[in-house]
């Protein structure tokens, strides 16, 4: 394991990795972190609501981060799994936030789960569960 990275560490490690993302961590900590993803018209699908894919992509990130946060930054620890359940509709005018909680970080593997949230709503929009595969040094 490499030594654990500060936030604008792992900020600027994905600005640089990962230009293509519109994700902003907002915390990190021991096994947990939070990200940002804003709403605009480009994350919304038919019906006002925000798509799938982008909510995905929050959850994977989030899970990324948290994991980073926790081994070090190692680029090359990928998804191996990521099963996500929508339980109510996003708000089309608030960001969305990625909650983030590892629960098992081994050798090779890492475990965490994330709830999605409509900002400043209380129940969550979504709950995914991720595993990640990390790389042997």
């Amino acid at each position: 394991m490499t030594a654990t990275p500060s936030q604008a560490e792992i900020a600027a490690f994905l600005a640089a990795s990962f230009p293509q993302t519109k994700c902003r961590v907002e915390s990190v900590s021991a096994g947990t972190a939070t990200v940002r993803h804003p709403v605009g018209e480009a994350e919304l699908r038919p019906g006002g609501t925000v798509s799938g894919p982008v909510l995905m992509t929050v959850a994977d990130v989030a899970l990324y981060v948290a994991l980073l946060g926790q081994i070090g930054i190692m680029p090359l620890a990928v998804t191996t799994s990521l099963n996500i359940n929508f339980l109510r509709k996003p708000s089309a005018d608030r960001d969305i936030l990625g909650v983030c909680r590892m629960k098992k970080i081994g050798q090779t593997l890492a475990v965490g789960e994330v709830d999605l949230f409509s900002e400043g709503e209380l129940e969550p929009v979504a709950h995914a569960v991720g595993t990640y595969a990390i790389p042997r040094p």
